[in-house]
C-alpha cells in the first residue's frame, strides 16, 4: 500500500481527508496523512483523528511500519478503532510539531558550525542534540550559541527537493550522519537546503526560514568518548 505523505510536499499542513486502511493492536494505516512517522532523530506526531460522526481518535505517537510507506498512528490505550474504509480527517498537535520543525532546522545549522560527521541525534519538543565524532574540539557553548543566533537572525530559506538515488550516490557529501541513512528505495532521496549555510539528505519536516526558529542556546557539551562529542541545544524562553 503507499500512503501519500503530505507532510513531505507541506510541512505546514496541519490536517487532511484520510480513508481508514487497516486498524489493529499495532496502529491505524491511512491512505493519506499529514502525521510524521518518528524516524531520523525526529519525534513522531501527536494528534487526532475525527470520524464522520464526530468521535475523536487521540493519537498518542506515529511510527514506521513495514516498509517506507507503512505509517502506523498509534491511538491511546483504550481507544475505539475505526473500520477499515471509514472517512476522517487527520491533525496533528501543530504546536508540537511546529517546536519540532525548529529544532530540526536549528540542528542543520548546528551542522553547518561543527563540520564533523554526526555519529547520533534527537529532537525533542524544545530541545535537540547532536553527538560528533570530532577528533579535535576547537569550540564551545558561547562561541556554538553566538553562531546559532547569528544564522537564525540572517533568516535563511529553507527548502526541500528530490534528486534520483544515482545522483545521491554519487555525492557522498550530502550525508552527515554515521549511522542513519536517509530515506531511500524508491529512486528519489529528499534533501534539505538551507540557502548558503547547509544542504544533505534528510526526509524531516521544517519551518520555511531560519528566522522561525527563534533563539536558541547551547545548554551543554558532553564528552561521549575518546573522540564523541554531544552538543544540546534548547529554545530560550520568552
Amino acid at each position: 500500500m503507499t500512503v501519500e505523505k503530505i507532510f513531505e510536499q507541506d510541512a505546514y499542513a496541519k490536517l487532511c481527508d484520510a480513508t481508514v486502511v487497516s486498524a489493529g493492536p499495532e496502529g491505524i494505516r491511512l491512505d493519506a496523512t499529514v502525521f510524521y512517522a518518528m524516524g531520523g532523530g525526529q519525534l513522531g506526531d501527536t494528534g487526532i483523528l475525527r470520524l464522520e460522526d464526530g468521535t475523536e481518535i487521540e493519537i498518542i505517537d506515529t511510527r514506521k511500519g513495514n516498509g517506507l510507506d507503512d505509517i502506523l498512528h498509534i491511538a491511546a490505550e483504550g481507544a475505539a478503532l475505526p473500520e477499515a474504509g471509514a472517512k476522517l480527517v487527520a491533525e496533528i498537535d501543530w504546536e508540537r510539531r511546529h517546536r519540532l520543525m525548529r529544532m530540526h532546522t536549528c540542528l542543520h545549522l548546528l551542522c553547518s558550525l561543527v563540520d564533523w560527521p554526526v555519529t547520533g541525534g534527537q529532537i525533542n519538543d524544545g530541545r535537540g542534540r547532536l553527538d560528533f565524532d570530532v577528533a579535535e574540539v576547537n569550540f564551545d557553548k558561547p562561541t556554538l550559541t553566538e553562531g546559532l543566533n547569528r544564522l537564525i537572525s540572517e533568516n535563511h530559506p529553507v527548502a526541500s527537493r528530490w534528486i534520483s538515488e544515482q545522483e545521491f550516490n554519487d555525492q557522498p557529501d550530502l550525508v552527515r550522519t554515521m549511522s542513519v541513512r536517509p530515506p531511500s528505495g524508491h529512486g528519489q532521496v529528499r534533501l534539505l537546503n538551507i540557502e548558503g549555510v547547509d544542504l544533505q539528505a534528510c526526509g524531516g519536516t521544517h519551518v520555511a526560514t531560519t528566522g522561525e526558529i527563534g533563539p536558541v542556546e547551547v545548554t551543554k557539551i558532553e564528552n561521549k568518548g575518546r573522540q564523541n562529542r554531544r552538543v544540546v541545544v534548547a529554545f530560550v524562553q520568552p
